[in-house]
């Protein structure tokens, strides 16, 4: 039988991968949303959806440069459950 502490290392485990794999694509966010916003002020243009294709475009590209890491970091995850499933069950 699977105890409250090994639901609290899963449920842990689990919301670390979610940080891990969500942070450099939100970075990119930040810094893209950043730069153009200095750029609006500087320029005195107050476009406000001036920012959303560019965040796009960023993040589209930054998941075709790291989507392999993240699908290989939740793959590693998922296996590590189904390893351990049998433990889970006594």
């Amino acid at each position: 039988m699977i105890t409250e502490g090994q639901v609290m290392d899963i449920a842990r485990d689990a919301l670390f991968l979610i940080i891990k794999v969500s942070a450099p694509l939100l970075l990119i966010s930040l810094i893209i949303g950043l730069t153009i916003s200095i750029f609006q002020t500087v320029t005195s243009i107050q476009e406000q959806t001036l920012t959303f294709v560019p965040k796009i475009v960023a993040v589209f590209l930054g998941m075709m440069l790291i989507g392999g890491w993240i699908l290989n970091e939740l793959s590693n995850f998922m296996t590590q459950l189904w390893n351990n499933f049998g433990l889970y069950l006594r």
